[in-house]
């Protein structure tokens, strides 16, 4: 889901640098401190989820763990995501320098929607409807990115329309996938270290 260098226009990538920055800003700003240990975790998870990735015209299709770390961190998502993204560009060389605060807002910012949208939802007395909620969240937020993605490019020329088409419905299957993933995860952290998602929707 990273963009490459070199295709996007300079107000599509300064207004995701922009976006970006008042992102971390807040999610900084709201981030426990003891909880640090818990954000590297989970920015680990991400590094290395999107690591196998299957090339598709500018960007690329991966897992992604966005949806998990919204529900798990809340805003704090948003600096995790930032590293994570940063150390894949200076590593791996997926995405870039200058395409960095557009990689990161595209998976940082449907990561908090979707934790206002489902993280209330996912202590309910009922396990199914907990993990139906995971699931959504796991989906909704590929589902989210991917569109986001399509707008960049849209919005750097038409040219990039049929691309953009093409990236959206590749991730459908990603879509899936992640939301079963993070099905998964939150049954398993229900019964380990259920506090782990109390805290944090106790905190808003």
């Amino acid at each position: 889901m990273h963009i490459s260098e070199g295709v996007l226009s300079a107000p599509v990538l300064v207004t995701g640098a922009a976006l970006t920055v008042a992102g971390v800003a807040v999610g900084l700003k709201k981030m426990d401190y003891e909880k640090i240990p818990q954000v590297a975790v989970l920015t680990s998870a991400f590094f290395v989820a999107s690591l196998i990735r299957v090339p598709v015209g500018p960007s690329a299709v991966h897992l992604v763990l966005n949806g998990l770390l919204g529900l798990i961190l809340g805003w704090a998502a948003f600096p995790a995501i930032l590293v994570g993204v940063a150390l894949q560009g200076l590593l791996f060389q997926f995405g870039g320098l200058t395409t960095l605060g557009v990689n990161t807002f595209i998976m940082a910012m449907p990561a908090i929607l979707c934790y206002y949208l489902f993280g209330r939802g996912i202590g309910h007395k009922h396990s199914g409807v907990a993990m139906a909620l995971a699931f959504a969240c796991g989906f909704f937020a590929i589902l989210l990115s991917s569109l986001l993605l399509a707008l960049c490019l849209i919005f750097t020329g038409e040219s990039f329309l049929q691309a953009a088409k093409v990236l959206v419905l590749a991730h459908l299957p990603v879509m899936v996938l992640e939301g079963v993933v993070v099905a998964f995860c939150l049954a398993f952290l229900m019964k380990v270290k259920p506090e782990l998602l109390g805290a944090t929707h106790a905190a808003g």
